[in-house]
């Protein structure tokens, strides 16, 4: 008889309610399928029941070689076995064993007693024979509790790789929050097209970047009614000067080397700023292009509108600037990306973000 069929007939068994207690599964079903899986199920010598540890007894020690188990199995009443893993990683830990399996005969259960986490995070694989496809019964039972796999080592290190991918995805599922979070903080390029992108294909108006940021941080980080407070609006450091001729000091526009200079929104103040850095030092545009790194998929700055936005023909056309010098500079881009762009040029510029200019982006 095949593993297939020890384990259909098993199910139907388990569906009869003929496993009434922890013998009847530990005769009818471990040791069935134990056989099924090539263990010589009445040598005690591998096959080991209730193998003692200091006046304790684990239901079954698999040996190898004979009399020195590689891995213990605790059997449960069909239902019972929910927090039976404390019992059985003392047992584990105690001989060195490197992996054990809790069962209640319907749900198997595969850890790996010397792995880092908690119980939950140890186990490697949860079977449940009588949910789970036959075919996929097959294949774990036989990859973690074969015999010669057991024996050769190969169900160890099987368990361990199938560990390491649990781990990996627990460690991903676990950051991609914090993955979302920071991309709508950070008012990240490509998310923001790809959002005013869908709202153009579905209404035919496009919103501007600074909508849709306003838009994803209101839904990730939603405001509370109490809430009264409001974010501080930027200043002028102390150290500058008041300018001589310019705007208010709440408007919209910058300062540099204690100059005030108004402009009509935040676009605005990016091209100005670069304006007036290229008239500052003739090789800044060049120095700025080169460097290795503008944004996470397009640059900010080109000798061409096609190539700021490669393979979007619209965007070039309705989100471009050209400067004075010849070079065109991307404007589709939020206030926060703003900022960011104009920090990187006072690194290229150098000259002190803050003291020597400052930017007042508007809300």
């Amino acid at each position: 008889m095949s593993l297939e069929q020890h384990i259909e007939e098993i199910r139907a068994g388990i569906k009869a309610g003929r496993f009434t207690n922890e013998a009847s599964v530990s005769q009818g079903i471990v040791l069935r399928l134990l056989h099924a899986l090539s263990w010589p199920a009445y040598d005690t010598q591998i096959v080991c029941p209730e193998y003692s540890l200091e006046g304790r007894r684990v239901d079954y020690a698999l040996c190898h070689p004979p009399g020195k188990p590689i891995a213990f199995v605790e059997v449960k009443q069909i239902g019972q076995s929910e927090g039976a893993e404390r019992q059985l990683f003392e047992y584990a830990f105690h001989v060195g064993v490197p992996l054990a399996i809790l069962t209640d005969g319907q749900e198997w259960n595969f850890f790996l007693p010397g792995e880092q986490g908690d119980y939950g995070e140890r186990r490697v694989y949860k079977l449940d024979i009588v949910e789970r496809d036959i075919s996929e019964c097959v294949s774990r039972l036989s990859r973690y509790l074969k015999y010669d796999a057991i024996v050769s080592g190969a169900a160890i290190e099987a368990a361990r790789e199938d560990y390491r991918n649990v781990s990996r995805d627990r460690q991903m599922k676990a950051t991609l929050p914090k993955a979302w979070v920071k991309l709508v903080e950070e008012e990240d390029e490509l998310l923001l097209e790809l959002v005013a992108d869908r709202v153009e294909s579905l209404c035919g108006f496009k919103p501007d970047p600074d909508t849709v940021a306003r838009f994803l941080k209101d839904h990730i980080f939603p405001r509370t009614p109490s809430a009264t407070t409001q974010p501080p609006r930027p200043t002028v450091p102390p150290s500058i000067p008041p300018a001589s001729v310019g705007t208010p000091a709440g408007a919209v526009g910058y300062i540099i080397n204690g100059q005030r200079y108004p402009a009509r929104n935040a676009r605005d103040v990016l091209v100005s700023v670069f304006e007036a850095l290229s008239q500052r030092d003739a090789t800044f545009l060049e120095r700025f292009a080169a460097l290795p790194k503008h944004g996470r998929t397009r640059r900010y700055l080109a000798r061409s509108p096609e190539e700021l936005y490669p393979g979007r023909p619209d965007l070039s056309r309705e989100h471009s600037t050209q400067l004075s010098s010849g070079w065109w500079l991307g404007t589709n881009v939020s206030r926060a990306a703003i900022e960011r762009i104009i920090e990187m040029a006072c690194e290229v510029a150098r000259i002190n973000y803050g003291r020597e200019l400052s930017v007042n982006l508007g809300e």
